[in-house]
């Protein structure tokens, strides 16, 4: 495949880097002190993102979106993941599945969020479901016309402002050849619905992004509000979480690229037994080991957007590209770190910051070891005698 970059791509990537660094890395420091964004802060940051057009480049074109297919949201999130996450989550790029929206769903979540006007967050993951999204147990009972939703969800991000959650729920069983297996269902719910409480989570990583739980005690949700259809949500899920996987790998790779660039500067500059650092073999070849995995992790990211373009992204591919670039940014920045020796860790350099934010990479969208069971169940079956 060819993945050199176009003229428009190529302009869409340097508007996006020029925001990035304008609007958004000038206000790191003040939300990794404080620990959140500050209203004024995040409703500045917003507009900006929305007048500049890069709110909401996720979305259709045929609803207020920016309409932006695969490689060119790739090419996005490469630029976007530069900067600490809390800020550049501003910018939103709603959950995808918000596109099975219909009806009446249309004009009360999709638009409204496109425009800037609501924000989504994505509730799936339970104290006793991570890795194993199946092992939920918020259920929903019908009740009328209605559904009862009970039970509670974990490591939420963007709940606490939020004015609505796309929730997975339990809404039945379906006996099978296997044996009974839950039907799973996504239900657009309003945050300010009776039952419904957030609370913040102090998480070492992403500090200003603001994880959080989320209680649900019996919360009535009306059946237009089923997102899709009632027992579909988890082939839904694991679609957007495909899209996740490989938007979150971009992201890595703007993360480990301003990682390699401070690292390169420092060795260019600091001295030390009388010549500067990058003379040195053992400094030299860490940079040369951070742009040789940077590299493979950008063409991994590219190859497979363009594969989800072409809707032949397999589960496997997703898996494989998420395990690199993940573990590649963990790399990057902890050699970053090591190359400035004590200063690495100082709260007056980013470097403690990328190398803390880079740890949770290899969890959240898929542990290090769900991809590896993922991808070698693959290899063990491509093989099988």
């Amino acid at each position: 495949m060819d993945f050199r970059i176009g003229d428009e791509q190529r302009m869409l990537a340097d508007s996006v880097k020029a925001f990035v660094a304008g609007e958004i890395l000038p206000h790191e420091e003040l939300v990794e002190r404080q620990g959140f964004v500050p209203e004024d802060l995040f409703q500045q940051v917003k507009r900006k993102s929305i007048e500049a057009g890069f709110y909401a480049l996720n979305m259709p074109e045929e609803h207020g979106g920016g309409g932006l297919g695969s490689l060119e949201r790739a090419t996005v999130e490469v630029e976007f993941g530069r900067a600490t996450r809390a800020l550049q989550m501003i910018c939103n790029r709603p959950a995808p599945i918000l596109k099975a929206c219909r009806g009446d769903q249309i004009e009360t979540y999709l638009k409204p969020t496109i425009r800037g006007e609501r924000m989504d967050c994505f509730a799936l993951t339970e104290p006793g479901a991570g890795s194993d999204a199946r092992a939920i147990t918020t259920r929903a009972v019908k009740d009328g016309d209605d559904w009862i939703i009970t039970g509670s969800k974990q490591f939420i991000t963007q709940a606490m402002r939020a004015d609505y959650m796309i929730v997975f729920a339990v809404s039945g069983v379906d006996e099978t050849p296997r044996g009974p297996r839950k039907r799973m269902t996504a239900f657009l719910v309003d945050k300010d619905s009776a039952g419904v409480s957030v609370a913040p989570l102090k998480c070492v990583s992403n500090r200003g992004l603001v994880s959080t739980t989320i209680g649900l005690e019996a919360v009535r949700v009306p059946s237009r509000n089923i997102l899709g259809e009632e027992g579909l949500g988890f082939k839904m899920a694991k679609a957007w979480i495909f899209s996740g996987r490989v938007m979150l790998a971009a992201n890595c790779v703007g993360l480990a690229e301003r990682a390699m660039g401070m690292a390169a500067t420092w060795a260019n500059t600091r001295t030390a037994f009388g010549q500067t650092i990058g003379k040195f073999q053992g400094t030299a070849f860490k940079l040369a080991d951070m742009a040789m995995n940077i590299h493979a992790a950008r063409l991994m990211v590219f190859d497979a957007a363009q594969k989800m373009s072409l809707d032949c992204l397999s589960q496997r591919e997703a898996a494989q590209v998420n395990l690199f670039a993940s573990e590649m940014v963990g790399r990057v920045t902890d050699e970053a770190l090591q190359m400035y020796g004590g200063l690495g860790i100082a709260e007056d350099l980013p470097l403690q910051r990328f190398w803390r934010d880079a740890r949770v990479e290899r969890i959240w969208e898929g542990t290090s070891e769900i991809h590896r069971d993922v991808i070698s169940k693959d290899v063990l079956a491509e093989f099988a005698v």
